[in-house]
């Protein structure tokens, strides 16, 4: 997660003064077994990820395998929408743009330059660079990062974990988000295409059935000397050959729990077995075998295990010197070419659980290569901050120390030339030529705080050492690419020389085209500026970890007026330089002009914050504009408020109170219609036995009340409502998760089926005080898709689901039994659908960007 320089820093005439501490908590439960005393960032980000699979994995948090295989051949079934669309934001993304740089809500100046969103996977031969997105598929590049193609969107899912080149040529790759050790972004199991510098990827490329489905996979090794390909997945750690037939199963060969190793009542058995990392000891025949198996939390199984018989056994390593072996959570291994110089970057969860600063117990190198040691500890926190990094207490605060977010961002690569040279990723990136001796952050997390920075560009004399933050994968260059290290982070792709005395990286994202931008939400308003084009519009985007995007058509590419991370958008459909963003947790922003601040004391107040003071929103937590009435704002944490000051807002204390969803609850999705508001909520959002989800409402006439909710209906996340256009006392609410067909765990069959029904506010209220309601599956042939939001516009209804888009009629969906086609954009997480001003329709995804058709 990015920071926004206004929690960390305080402005005065122009020069920064130093922020002491950041004070910032979080308010959305953390998953089983997680810590929520964490007093910065970092918790948020914990926040996000346990939201994400709060969706997806409700009632019981487990899916089971198969279920993203029976989704997408449902949806390869249905017949194609008619229309052609058109991927609107692969153009380039300046997150320093001079023009937007009000001090309260953006990041410009702070050094990042291009961006995109977050590169999860790097992989390279001798002739191209592939870069794999968190859900944005593989793109290719064969000119040294200018130009790039797609050459994964057949796949069933756009969710990358792990890039690897075969020694054949052959590109491996593995699928599911690799960050979260949970269920959040799934992936189908691991592919590999024979020529990928000409070939694209396809189904039938996938290496063994469905045994890694619903799975994420945060590392792949390949040993050519054992004919093996080891995967690290979040249910322990397979292997397959490496020749020979491709359609062979998988085989489990470490999993501590399921397979009674290992005793593991501590922990709640979603979380069980959750594999980091693997890797194998260069010059041993391919036997030696170690893997980081942890859950970031902490649980008993947590630890190192050392095969020593090409994985046929396993035992667990209590390793010897600086390691505290009780201690070890998410863990990431890297050998020197020669099989010595073991290095290993360990999280702390215990340092997770108590708050601190960082998460990082230490790097580690044990000289020997052995798994067991001895270590030592060649850089802690306070080594790391004294490096130069941004991230020391003086510069940033006493909250946002380095590896504060240890659990997520991790890398280690060492110079395949030098095993005394290598590299760490945590929020930054540190290089070392003296095996750890000495430490420098050559991708320092930005310019803020630092003597060489000036918000003015002519009068900066910072270097060029710095990337976006929150580091993820590295590679070292070949071929064409010889002689450079690359890194990918939540902004993107970097590289740069190995060579001592380097001082400035190259984005690779800088012509746009590799977009992977990571979209929570679009909102579209007609440009009225001068000189606008006749019909033009504004385009706006709230992103993961890249604040909040604006296309305008005056711009060379897109600019980023709101830094840190982005939410839900509101925007004037009239007038496009007005518009709500939000940071996260509710924190509203709003500007009319844009957001154009060049940074002189005059344009301080182009964005300003108007955030309700609520005690428990969700993350992204939803808010709008009533659909009927452009002069009532409305948005949801535990409470519905409403705003009727709209675009005079001066603060949070324009938002009134309507209505509390209930004490621990938090509103997952509202919509609002002639005043007549609609607000699907959850409590508790865990998965598990107590979770709960219901409906708030004002429809029926009897003022707000929970919607009474039969037993038939699903038992998972509200995650859209949308209110019909033809009853007011009706609207259509979108369910996620998988049915109970695909849903495992105690409790499964109150997942239900179906992920739209209608609901009916009857005007009455039953003996608990809930208004009666009709509730009717309205899903018809709808794939079992998790479903994230639902538009009617006219006669069409477009649903964005997580294998993206589909579409029906409202004449059918009125019929109760409505028939699905589905739209060309790739099968990527659509998370909004919004009718533009100008007459089309604008999709977000969260992944490959923003995506536009005719309506």
């Amino acid at each position: 997660m990015a920071l926004l320089r206004s929690r960390t820093t305080r402005w005065a005439a122009l020069g920064v003064a130093l922020a002491s501490s950041i004070a910032l908590g979080t308010s959305v439960p953390a998953q089983a077994g997680e810590s929520t005393k964490s007093a910065d960032d970092a918790t948020e980000l914990l926040a996000r990820f346990s939201e994400l699979d709060q969706a997806r994995t409700a009632p019981t948090g487990l899916v089971a395998p198969g279920a993203y295989s029976a989704a997408v051949a449902q949806l390869s079934a249905l017949p194609a929408a008619p229309g052609a669309w058109t991927e609107i934001t692969k153009t380039p993304y300046n997150s320093d743009d001079p023009r937007y740089r009000d001090p309260g809500a953006s990041n410009s100046s702070g050094g990042a330059g291009y961006v995109t969103g977050r590169v999860q996977a790097v992989a390279t031969d001798t002739q191209c660079i592939f870069a794999g997105g968190a859900a944005g598929g593989v793109n290719r590049s064969c000119d040294g990062g200018t130009s790039w193609t797609a050459i994964g969107d057949a796949l069933p899912t756009q969710s990358i974990g792990y890039l690897r080149i075969a020694p054949d040529g052959a590109l491996w790759v593995a699928t599911g988000d690799g960050t979260t050790g949970s269920g959040t972004y799934v992936g189908t199991g691991v592919y590999r295409l024979a020529s990928p510098d000409s070939a694209t990827l396809t189904p039938t490329d996938r290496v063994g059935g469905t045994e890694l489905e619903s799975q994420v996979i945060r590392g792949l090794t390949i040993d050519p000397q054992g004919n093996r390909v080891f995967a690290a997945g979040s249910r322990g750690v397979y292997a397959h050959a490496l020749t020979g037939s491709l359609t062979t199963a998988w085989t489990n060969v470490l999993a501590p729990c399921r397979s009674g190793m290992l005793s593991c009542t501590d922990v709640n058995s979603n979380y069980w077995d959750i594999a980091n990392d693997i890797a194998v000891q260069p010059g041993t025949g391919g036997q030696v075998v170690l893997a980081n198996v942890a859950w970031r939390s902490g649980a008993a199984y947590n630890g190192f295990y050392l095969s020593k018989n090409a994985g046929a056994s396993w035992t667990k390593v209590n390793p010897g010197g600086a390691i505290n072996p009780k201690d070890i959570g998410n863990s990431t291994f890297a050998y020197g070419a020669d099989g010595t110089h073991l290095y290993v970057e360990v999280e702390s969860p215990q340092a997770l659980n108590s708050g601190a600063a960082s998460a990082l117990q230490g790097v580690y190198v044990s000289l020997s290569g052995n798994v067991a040691g001895p270590y030592n500890l060649i850089a802690n926190v306070s080594k790391l901050a004294q490096s130069g990094s941004a991230e020391r207490k003086q510069r940033i605060g006493g909250g946002y120390q380095p590896g504060v977010q240890a659990w997520y961002n991790q890398f280690v690569g060492v110079d395949p030339a030098n095993p005394n040279h290598v590299y760490i990723g945590l929020e930054e990136v540190y290089e070392s030529f003296n095996t750890g001796a000495t430490w420098n952050a050559v991708g320092r997390y930005w310019n803020f705080g630092f003597a060489c920075w000036s918000n003015f560009d002519s009068q900066s004399t910072c270097d060029g050492n710095v990337v976006h933050s929150d580091q993820h994968t590295i590679a070292f260059g070949s071929g064409n690419t010889a002689g450079q290290v690359l890194v990918g982070n939540d902004g993107g792709l970097y590289s740069r020389s190995v060579k001592p005395g380097t001082t400035s990286w190259k984005s690779l994202t800088r012509s746009g085209q590799l977009d992977q931008l990571q979209y929570y939400s679009v909102a579209v308003g007609k440009d009225v500026q001068p000189g606008a084009p006749t019909g033009s519009v504004q385009v706006w985007g709230g992103l993961q970890d890249n604040g909040v995007s604006l296309l305008d058509p005056q711009n060379s590419g897109q600019v980023s007026p709101f830094g840190g991370d982005g939410g839900d958008q509101l925007v004037d459909p009239n007038n496009g330089c007005r518009t709500v963003g939000e940071y996260v947790d509710l924190t509203l922003q709003m500007t009319t002009n844009c957001g154009k601040a060049d940074g002189s004391p005059a344009s301080d107040s182009a964005i300003i914050t108007i955030a309700p003071n609520d005690p428990l929103p969700r993350f992204i937590a939803p808010f709008s504009i009533d659909q009927s009435d452009p002069n009532m704002w409305v948005a949801g944490g535990e409470f519905v408020w409403t705003n009727t000051k709209t675009w005079s807002s001066t603060s949070g204390a324009d938002w009134t109170q309507a209505a509390d969803s209930g004490a621990g609850h938090s509103i997952t999705s509202l919509v609002s219609r002639n005043h007549t508001v609609w607000a699907g909520w959850c409590g508790s959002c865990n998965p598990g036995s107590a979770f709960n989800r219901g409906v708030l409402s004002n429809a029926g006439g009897s003022g707000y009340r929970q919607l009474a909710m039969p037993s038939n209906v699903p038992l998972r996340m509200v995650t859209g409502v949308t209110a019909d256009p033809t009853d007011p006392n009706s609207a259509y609410v979108v369910f996620g998760g998988y049915s109970r067909t695909w849903t495992d765990g105690p409790g499964n069959l109150a997942a239900g089926t179906g992920h739209v029904w209608k609901v009916t506010a009857q005007g009455s209220v039953d003996a608990n005080g809930n208004e009666n309601a009709t509730w009717t599956d309205v899903s018809g042939n709808l794939p079992d898709i998790p479903g994230d939001s639902l538009l009617i516009t006219g006669n069409r209804v477009v649903l964005a689901t997580d294998l993206g888009v589909v579409e029906t009629t409202l004449s059918q969906l009125q019929s109760r039994a409505p028939s699905w086609s589905r739209d060309a954009v790739p099968d990527t997480i659509a998370t909004k659908t919004v009718a533009g001003p100008d007459g089309n329709l604008y999709v977000s995804t969260f992944g490959r960007g923003i995506w536009r058709s005719t309506l």
